[in-house]
């Protein structure tokens, strides 16, 4: 009936390195009441822990805490591009390691160099099973990496992750499980959301990663490394999710 109310969409949310379900409903704030009657964003913590040291409490909550202390950054950024951990990034997870002797997980990676992958995959497939239907994916640096594989395992037919679009924010094009794209474009809708002053995942990377799928959205805005939820996100974000409410 046309006076219906719809309901709304479900997003299955995947952190990114060293957070985890609770950082990341956390950081996620502003974003959930931007999309609030439209979306619902139900995230997930990644089956790995981080290893070494325990991590200290910074002052970056909100932005994406993205290092370990003896560990440097977890990204291709460079020297220069550290960033704290919170109080609520107790438990930092991940999904997928670097080699213990490597100090950073960078975005160049590759699959020899890395580990966990197919846990991660698992455990994505057991929150479909578990908590779904879905009805897109929100991956964030290390997880919009992840939420890039997972829309090439829909095109080459996976079952296991039946969802019909992704937002992948601060992404990049990993390497870890070869082939990890599809050698023709991927076709699942997408919108990538890109930091211009991201100096953990610069955005020359996430428009690398952008480049493998088919008529791709572009979000740009002018913060760092994090989930961006101002005004004018919140329309961006609003009008791509409008082509997939019923």
């Amino acid at each position: 009936m046309s006076g219906r109310k719809r309901p709304p969409l479900r997003l299955l949310g995947l952190h990114g390195y060293g957070q985890n379900q609770r950082s990341f409903h956390e950081r996620t704030g502003a974003l959930r009441k931007a999309l609030r009657g439209r979306a619902e964003l139900v995230s997930v913590s990644a089956p790995h822990a981080v290893p070494g040291p325990e991590p200290e409490p910074g002052n970056a909550a909100g932005r994406g805490g993205n290092r370990l202390p003896g560990w440097g950054l977890l990204g291709p950024g460079g020297p220069g591009a550290r960033c704290s951990l919170s109080p609520q990034d107790a438990d930092p997870r991940c999904w997928w390691l670097p080699r213990p002797r490597e100090e950073t997980l960078g975005a160049r990676e590759e699959a020899a160099s890395c580990a966990g992958l197919e846990e991660s995959l698992e455990a994505v497939a057991g929150a479909f099973a578990a908590h779904g239907p879905f009805d897109g994916l929100l991956g964030f640096s290390q997880g919009a990496a992840l939420a890039a594989l997972l829309c090439a395992r829909k095109q080459r037919g996976d079952a296991r992750f039946p969802f019909e679009f992704a937002i992948v924010v601060a992404g990049f094009e990993s390497r870890a499980a070869p082939p990890s794209y599809c050698q023709e474009p991927i076709a699942v809708p997408t919108l990538h959301v890109l930091g211009e002053a991201d100096r953990v995942i610069p955005p020359a990377l996430s428009r690398e990663l952008a480049a493998h799928f088919v008529d791709p959205a572009i979000l740009t805005h002018p913060g760092g490394h994090f989930v961006p939820a101002s005004a004018p996100q919140k329309r961006a974000y609003l009008e791509f999710l409008a082509k997939f409410l019923k």
